[in-house]
């Protein structure tokens, strides 16, 4: 018999168009967006832009709650800064990815600690790198 996982959460969006000039909303109406290119002059952001906000979040949450199981107290709040690329590489579309990743107040060895098992815990990392080309390193 095979075990069925607990949902803790879906979220749910619809989106109209796509990156020019498309619009999402989220079904609670917390998210409510309109797209634009990459580097273009519109109002809006772009599938790059939610990939790393969320992304980042996810990550930080595991680096905390990593943190917790080992009762470590983290010192000051989880600093990522993420990119997400948007390649064109043997006539298909991709993503390249690079999170660098600041635990302040943390010594090297134990925030390389956290940040290890944070990677194997947090479902966007763990999708995304088998997905893309992904780089994660302390700051």
């Amino acid at each position: 018999m095979r075990n069925t996982p607990k949902v803790l959460y879906t979220g749910q969006t619809d989106t109209i168009g796509g990156r020019e000039n498309g619009f999402g909303r989220s079904s609670d109406g917390v998210l409510d967006i309109r797209f634009s290119a990459p580097g273009s002059m519109g109002i809006g952001t772009n599938p790059e832009q939610l990939l790393a906000a969320g992304w980042s979040a996810s990550l930080a949450s595991a680096i905390a709650l990593v943190a917790l199981r080992r009762k470590f107290p983290l010192p000051g709040e989880v600093r990522i800064h993420a990119e997400v690329s948007l390649i064109f590489d043997l006539k298909v579309y991709a993503h390249m990815s690079r999170l660098t990743v600041a635990l302040p107040g943390v010594e090297r060895p134990t925030a390389e600690v956290l940040l290890e098992e944070a990677i194997e815990i947090c479902p966007i990392s763990k999708a995304f790198r088998r997905a893309c080309d992904v780089t994660i390193e302390l700051a």
